[in-house]
């Protein structure tokens, strides 16, 4: 059952003047439901850094927890706070900041933060020690993605530092994580070679004195494909929200796991205009008969990439239709031809893909780029409408 509290709209919110992007909330839920079977005992951490996806990061939340996530994954002090201030007590761990960040709310919150230095060991418990509540770290290693976490040649000062915290009682070190750079590329060198130095700097940590709760560097990718290394915790992110992290396998699919937004807009004007008409920007479409434009109001500052002109499909008037010309900040132009099409009429321009509307996948492979560039980047004046049962 959804915790109380939880958002259910059973049926979708229709108010749209131009464009919206529908999130199905039970879709969610059932993804992770289904990523938790796949886990096999390990439990979920549902990551719903930059607003869950573009989804919304307080709904995508609760819709996760109630499909069975134990864990929340943020990136930022904001954004944990977020979730926080939602009423959301499920465990959550923060990840990314930059030296002279503030930790006190997210501390006296209950947040676990990962460190990845000595001197983030050090900002960290000092805010502790102003809160005066310990706090739970995650000591994160680099096993070969070369962005944050210690060098295995670091790990034991690292580890050093924040069992002193812990001796201290400004710290409790509950995690050791590390985060795969190929593993989305099966049978890639670097996975097996992540997960062997992951072993060594656990085992390195445990000699030292460390007794975590939970090991964790497995994302979506991952969580699907690599039984190994699911440890204590899987991380998925994308996979939540139902999208592909391995397109070329169709795992998502296959497992079940379902595409949960949906972005829809409605046709602005509608004309008929003669062959040999140069449309939009540029006139880098040109009409070769007499033909149906239709004027759908959302464009590049809405997330609708400049470079999806003449190339990305919609669905409109029965059929996928490719945008006519060059992509504006506020609009873009389909080309209909003797289709019937008037101004009101919906454009879907992805979803799941059950009615021959192109997918999140689809917009990325055309574009040559990934289904979580084409979620995250709708933008902030593009409301979300929620529907779709979590129970």
């Amino acid at each position: 059952m959804a915790p109380a509290g939880l958002l259910r709209c059973h049926n979708w919110f229709m108010s749209v003047t131009t464009a919206e992007a529908r999130v199905d909330l039970g879709a969610i839920s059932n993804n992770v439901d289904l990523l938790r079977e796949q886990a096999g005992g390990a439990g979920v951490m549902a990551v719903v850094k930059a607003d869950g996806y573009g989804h919304g990061i307080v709904p995508a939340a609760r819709a996760a927890v109630a499909g069975g996530a134990s864990w929340l994954g943020v990136a930022t002090l904001d954004e944990a706070m977020t979730v926080r201030r939602a009423g959301l007590d499920t465990p959550a761990m923060c990840w990314l900041y930059t030296p002279g960040e503030r930790f006190d709310d997210a501390i006296a919150a209950g947040v676990d933060l990962s460190a990845t230095s000595v001197g983030q060991v050090a900002e960290i418990t000092q805010a502790a020690a102003r809160v005066g509540r310990q706090v739970r770290l995650h000591l994160k290693v680099d096993t070969g993605l070369s962005r944050s976490g210690a060098t295995p040649a670091d790990w034991p000062s690292v580890v050093d530092a924040a069992l002193r915290a812990q001796a201290d009682g400004l710290a409790s070190v509950v995690g050791l994580w590390s985060h795969f750079a190929c593993a989305d590329e099966p049978g890639h060198p670097s996975i097996a070679a992540q997960l062997r130095v992951f072993d060594e700097t656990i085992e390195v940590a445990e000699k030292a004195g460390v007794r975590p709760e939970v090991c964790h560097i497995a994302n979506s990718a991952a969580t699907l494909t690599l039984p190994e290394a699911r440890y204590d915790l899987v991380r998925p992110g994308i996979a939540v929200y139902g999208l592909d992290p391995i397109p070329s396998l169709g795992l998502t699919r296959r497992l079940g796991l379902r595409p949960a937004m949906t972005l829809a807009a409605r046709v602005a004007v509608a004309k008929r205009v003669g062959a040999g008409e140069g449309v939009s920007y540029g006139h880098r479409y040109v009409t070769s008969a007499e033909t149906t434009l239709g004027l759908v109001p959302i464009g590049y500052a809405d997330g609708v990439p400049r470079h999806g002109t003449n190339l990305l499909q919609v669905w409109a008037a029965g059929k996928r239709r490719r945008i006519a010309g060059t992509v504006c900040m506020d609009q873009f132009v389909i080309d209909v031809g003797d289709d019937g099409i008037q101004a009101g009429d919906e454009v879907v321009l992805f979803g799941p893909g059950d009615g021959g509307e192109p997918t999140a996948q689809d917009w990325a492979e055309m574009l040559g780029t990934i289904s979580y560039e084409i979620v995250t980047r709708i933008g902030a004046r593009i409301p979300r409408t929620y529907g779709g049962d979590t129970q």
